[in-house]
C-alpha cells in the first residue's frame, strides 16, 4: 500500500509518541508536528476510514496492525538512513533532517540494498 509522505510522517509520529508516552491523542500529534488540531483531526478521520488507526472513547489513538506496519517501516528507514549519514560524518541533527526527506523517496529495493550494504560494512 503506497501512501503519501505526509501520511507516513503522521503514522511515524503516532508510533514514536506511543513508544515515548504510552497514550497518544490528536493534540499530542498536533503539538509534536506543529500542525493545527483541525488538520490532525482531518487526517485521523482518513486513517480511521482506511483502518490504519483506532480511536477509543477517551480519544486515545492506537495504530492497527496495518498502520503499525507502515509506521515501523518508515521509522526503520528514518533511523537507518540517519545512522548511515552519521557514519559518513554528517552531523546528527542534519542527518536526521535529511533522512526524514530521503526515507519517503527510496524504493523498497534500494533501501534494502543500502541497509544490507551498511550492515555488512559497519564497524
Amino acid at each position: 500500500m503506497k501512501i503519501q509522505e505526509s501520511a507516513e510522517n503522521y503514522l511515524e509520529t503516532i508510533l514514536m509518541l506511543h513508544k515515548k508516552n504510552g497514550n497518544v491523542r490528536s493534540i499530542d500529534i498536533a503539538t509534536e508536528m506543529s500542525f493545527s488540531k483541525p488538520s490532525v483531526s482531518e487526517q485521523m478521520k482518513k486513517f480511521r476510514e482506511n483502518e490504519l488507526i483506532l480511536v477509543d472513547e477517551n480519544g486515545f489513538i492506537t495504530l492497527t496492525e496495518k498502520g503499525r506496519l507502515i509506521a515501523e517501516s518508515v521509522y526503520e528507514r528514518h533511523e537507518m538512513i540517519a545512522q548511515m549519514l552519521m557514519s559518513l560524518g554528517v552531523e546528527k541533527e542534519i542527518a536526521y533532517q535529511d533522512s526524514c526527506r530521503i526515507e519517503h523517496v527510496l524504493s523498497v529495493e534500494t533501501f534494502e540494498c543500502l541497509k544490507n550494504h551498511y550492515n555488512n560494512h559497519k564497524k
